[in-house]
């Protein structure tokens, strides 16, 4: 069963996001915070969060510090943020972060499932005017410089999405949970900032990943020397 974490603290907005997280997963299992104190303790437990889903404006966090607390204390946990604030600047900063998507409360229940599915896949949702702001491809020469980012099972991941293997295939090739796959996607798409994975698979197919997977060794073998 799907699991997921909505904080937010206006009951109304919970509501909704509860409903469109049912319009994606009918049977999802749903646990709902009012602030960063509570959802830690919520996830202190022993439930399996798949996704949170944060509101930024929160009794206990100013700006970005609530979904840092997240971050510090939960790593692998895919955190989207969901606010009434829409500024591009806003939306570059959670990314660069590392938010798994940022979704306006503006958007409707309809598009609002159809974003939870994509970051349940591990592709990260963003407003598709911050997307078409965005459509220019990136220059090979861009790409391998945010290909240096990533680790080096960021990079074995990035290899089977390129042939094509789904989160599922991908776990059971490098014996890792799928929970585990699906936050290196979301890794892997925010840092050479692509937004899908379709969109990966492309641009990735221009370039020679045996260039980025030969300097990460030569990166891990000079600090097995130090």
């Amino acid at each position: 069963m799907t699991s997921f974490l909505i904080i937010d603290d206006h009951p109304l907005f919970r509501d909704a996001l509860g409903g469109a997280v049912r319009l994606a997963h009918p049977e999802a299992q749903i646990f709902e915070a009012t602030s960063i104190a509570e959802a830690l303790h919520i996830l202190a437990g022993e439930y399996r969060i798949d996704l949170a889903l944060l509101d930024l404006s929160l009794p206990d966090a100013t700006g970005f510090s609530g979904f840092q607390r997240l971050r510090e204390t939960h790593p692998r946990l895919p955190v989207a943020i969901v606010s009434s604030e829409e500024d591009r600047h806003v939306i570059r900063e959670a990314l660069s972060l590392g938010a798994a998507g940022y979704l306006p409360k503006s958007t409707s229940k309809r598009e609002l499932a159809a974003s939870i599915e994509r970051l349940l896949s591990g592709s990260v949702s963003v407003p598709k005017d911050f997307v078409a702001e965005r459509r220019h491809a990136p220059s090979a020469t861009a790409l391998q410089a945010r290909l240096r980012q990533l680790t080096p099972q960021q990079l074995r991941v990035l290899e089977l999405i390129r042939l094509g293997h789904q989160n599922k295939e991908i776990a059971i090739e490098l014996q890792l949970a799928e929970s585990t796959v699906k936050a290196h996607v979301t890794e892997i798409l925010r840092k050479l900032q692509l937004f899908s994975r379709n969109k990966a698979i492309i641009e990735i197919g221009k370039i020679d990943l045996s260039i980025a997977k030969t300097r990460q060794a030569g990166k891990s073998d000079r600090s097995k020397l130090q």
